[in-house]
């Protein structure tokens, strides 16, 4: 596109101009001359017309007619020649000092020239009409324009007056001029190859620049602007290619914007079909095996097949069972609420330290149940007075503990911190064990329902799987940060939230 316009501009201007000045100076070659003779042979003989009127208004003052005689010559380079009636010379200028020019000769050849023929020399008189012609010298071969005014008295022919103006020097001037174009036209071409460059350019730059934002718009990309300002037609153009590109950016940005929320949408419908899969699994597994125990032991006791003494055994696995299955579809009642989005908590100020406490104080009556010797140590920050649901936050705290019990090794010990950030205004709580650590691909998925560390979902290790996710969703009703660590000993679960101002 560059190289094409500008050439297409610069041989078009070229081309053009160089047609132009060559009609010029082919038309000044060729009639110049002629339109200088035709003008001046006009010139002359309306002047020897206007110079015979002077000339028969003062026949008797010499002096006036001798100052008009050498004025007509000065002003058309002329001489003049006076015939009398019968074709006697009357006056010839300054015949001393021309006696023997060229001029002299050639005047007296045009005067031979008539009345060496009587009969043409009358009738000139007799019609009274100016005569003009070129007269070529052959011996000199000069132009002359020749005119002649015939005088006449009353009807009666008298005197005739010729008026004769070289043509030598035009000649002359048109064979200087004639060479001088050829230089002329050479600096012409020059000047015009140098021109019509500049004017390409000039043209050019701005429709390329024009097409470069163009093809970048067809590419998709809106980032560059038209930077023509010039008020003419390719600035307008310019202008209208930014209104088109902002309106294409504008109308481009709202497809991707539209079609990255349906990508979202699509992606979340998945996740929740993957999700409502896994949890129909999940829960039938967790409820398939209360309900086949709770099925068998019953049916034991239904068909006494069952020994008395154990009859205290089946009931309690079946009451075990059922309040498993309790506590499963109460977790399960909860989540769902919380995950709807309908959970209005009640956030009021409460002593977050004391909560901690009656919490350790509730489990360390089944911290026994767990047989593995574990210690609890606190490090808590007095009056630490939070703003919140307590009841609520005291189900996290709880959830915490009750994993942090399942998950201590023999001996170990399980710390309990709670501090205060008086800059940021917050609490950090902090519980961590000693015992194993996480897989650090499994942090992340440690908060999704009914997921377990333990694969085999072994009963022994307790829990329906659903804690750690309604722990997620009160934390977030709450506006908290939370998460989990490995440490150096085993795992740190941490949440932090607002302090009361």
């Amino acid at each position: 596109m560059k190289k094409k316009i500008a050439i297409k501009l610069f041989i078009i201007t070229v081309i053009f101009f160089i047609i132009f000045i060559t009609t010029q100076l082919l038309f000044q070659s060729l009639f110049f001359q002629n339109f200088y003779t035709d003008r001046k042979t006009k010139i002359l003989s309306k002047n020897l017309e206007s110079f015979s009127k002077d000339y028969v208004k003062n026949i008797g003052n010499i002096d006036k007619t001798l100052e008009n005689i050498k004025s007509f010559e000065e002003n058309n380079n002329a001489k003049i020649v006076i015939l009398e009636s019968n074709g006697l010379l009357s006056y010839i200028t300054d015949g001393q000092e021309m006696r023997e020019s060229i001029k002299v000769k050639m005047v007296k050849d045009i005067i031979r020239q008539w009345t060496s023929d009587p009969e043409a020399f009358k009738d000139l008189q007799k019609k009274g009409e100016t005569v003009t012609y070129i007269f070529n010298d052959r011996e000199y071969n000069i132009k002359n324009i020749v005119t002649i005014e015939p005088i006449i008295f009353n009807n009666i022919p008298g005197k005739v007056i010729f008026a004769v103006s070289s043509l030598q020097s035009v000649e002359e001037a048109v064979a200087v001029m004639k060479e001088f174009y050829t230089y002329i036209y050479i600096a012409a071409l020059v000047l015009i190859v140098l021109m019509s460059f500049i004017y390409s350019k000039i043209i050019s730059k701005p429709l390329i620049h024009l097409n470069e934002k163009a093809l970048k718009m067809a590419s998709l990309d809106f980032t560059e602007k038209c930077s023509v300002e010039s008020e003419d037609e390719i600035g307008n153009l310019g202008r209208t290619l930014n209104f088109l590109s902002d309106n294409l950016s504008s109308a481009l940005k709202g497809l991707q914007d539209s079609n990255d929320k349906l990508k979202k949408d699509i992606e979340k419908e998945k996740q929740l079909e993957e999700m409502r899969k896994e949890f129909v699994a999940s829960v039938s597994h967790e409820l398939k095996t209360p309900i086949s125990l709770i099925a068998g032991y019953a049916e034991g006791i239904k068909d006494h097949i069952v020994k008395e003494e154990d009859k205290d055994y089946y009931m309690d696995v079946i009451i075990d069972e059922a309040e498993r299955m309790s506590c499963l579809v109460s977790d399960m009642l909860e989540l769902s609420r919380l995950e709807s989005g309908t959970v209005k908590i009640n956030k009021e100020p409460f002593f977050i330290d004391k909560t901690i406490n009656k919490i350790i104080k509730k489990l360390e009556g089944i911290k026994e149940d767990y047989n593995k010797g574990i210690k609890i140590e606190k490090s808590l920050e007095e009056n630490l007075e939070a703003f919140g649901e307590e009841n609520k936050i005291e189900e996290v705290i709880t959830n915490f503990l009750t994993n942090a019990l399942r998950h201590t090794k023999e001996e170990g010990y399980i710390f309990v911190r709670a501090k205060g950030d008086k800059a940021k205004h917050n609490i950090i709580v902090e519980i961590e064990n000693q015992g194993e650590q996480i897989p650090e691909e499994e942090i992340e998925k440690i908060w999704d329902r009914f997921y377990k560390l333990d694969k085999s979902r072994n009963r022994e290790a307790g829990g329906t799987g659903l804690g750690l996710a309604i722990v997620k969703n009160i934390l977030i009703l709450h506006d908290s940060e939370y998460g989990v660590v490995n440490t150096e000993s085993g795992v740190k679960f941490y949440f932090i939230m607002k302090r009361n101002r």
